[in-house]
């Protein structure tokens, strides 16, 4: 598998910690130092994830990627337009893209990861050319604004990241993990058709998140994730040059570079500007620094997703 490509795009409303301040009792210092985000950006009222994800693309197409190739869409979101049609599917059409395969992909925060996954399978199989891999998320218009936990964390945005065979380079995917807790699932919820989850009812369509267990957990499992995925490449903490978590909370990525000794300056994140975005979180943190030259080729980069399920699933890569 190889990343050719990598596009972002953010709404152009923001929303501010002094902005949520106004609305519940909190405040900029308060909101920074638990969290690191000091804003999020906001999708408008008839801006939908599908639109995002679109926007993304064209990112993509300006810095020069074609898509001709394409014959597969993989959009991963908590927050689709529909239950159906799938917002691979509106993408499709909106890209004009033919013969192509279209799903939707639910893995909350570690969604994009699990895209990637996906795409290795179709790509090294031979199933597909290439893969359009979308991260997308409007999560504002599933959070409660009256409530601390949550309204301070979420934002939307999108990421995509085209997808395709490495060919006669070497390979570029060193190591690989997924796994999940559902058991833990009610710690981090957003309510569809059911509005009761282990004992836990919730009335309103809303996301709701029990903040010190799932900092825990992830703290936790990621870092033995990450160990587990050094390992089976043969490899220490000092050899990563570039280290792109979910990006959910400032104070949780430093815990898991602590435990990890992963240096915290290589963590790439995309929280301060846009806040947790899901889905396109990785994606948002990582072309950036892709398009700078800050990452490059045969650079050792790890890959981790986390969130709600709970589910996690990581990828360490030399960047080609």
């Amino acid at each position: 598998m190889r990343i050719a490509a990598l596009g972002t795009y953010v709404p152009q409303k923001r929303l501010t910690n002094d902005d949520l301040a106004r609305l519940v009792d909190t405040d900029d210092a308060w909101i920074v130092r638990r969290t690191g985000i000091r804003e999020r950006r906001i999708a408008d009222e008839h801006e939908y994830t599908s639109d995002l994800c679109l926007q993304a693309v064209r990112d993509m197409e300006r810095r020069g990627a074609r898509l001709d190739a394409v014959d597969y869409i993989i959009v991963c979101t908590a927050t689709p337009d529909y239950g159906f049609p799938s917002v691979a599917a509106r993408l499709q059409h909106r890209l004009g893209l033919t013969n192509c395969g279209a799903i939707d992909l639910t893995a909350a925060c570690a969604g994009f990861m699990y895209g990637l996954d996906c795409a290795d399978a179709l790509v090294n199989t031979g199933r597909a050319r290439s893969v359009l891999v979308a991260g997308g998320e409007t999560l504002s218009k599933v959070v409660d604004y009256q409530d601390r936990a949550t309204c301070i964390l979420f934002g939307d945005g999108a990421g995509v990241a085209l997808v395709d065979a490495p060919g006669d380079a070497p390979p570029t995917l060193l190591a690989r993990r997924a796994a999940s807790d559902g058991a833990s699932g009610k710690e981090l919820f957003l309510t569809g058709l059911r509005d009761e989850i282990a004992g836990i009812v919730e009335p309103d369509r809303v996301l709701r998140q029990n903040g010190r267990a799932v900092y825990e957990w992830a703290v936790t499992n990621v870092s033995a994730g990450i160990c587990e995925l050094l390992d089976a490449a043969e490899l220490r903490a000092c050899d990563v040059d570039w280290f792109v978590p979910h990006s959910a909370n400032a104070r949780m990525i430093e815990s898991i570079c602590k435990r990890t000794g992963i240096p915290y300056d290589r963590a790439l994140m995309s929280l301060e500007w846009c806040g947790n975005t899901s889905a396109a979180s990785i994606p948002l943190a990582l072309a950036p620094a892709v398009h700078d030259g800050r990452v490059r080729p045969g650079d050792v980069v790890l890959l981790y997703g986390f969130g709600g399920g709970l589910v996690e699933n990581g990828m360490l890569m030399r960047w080609s």
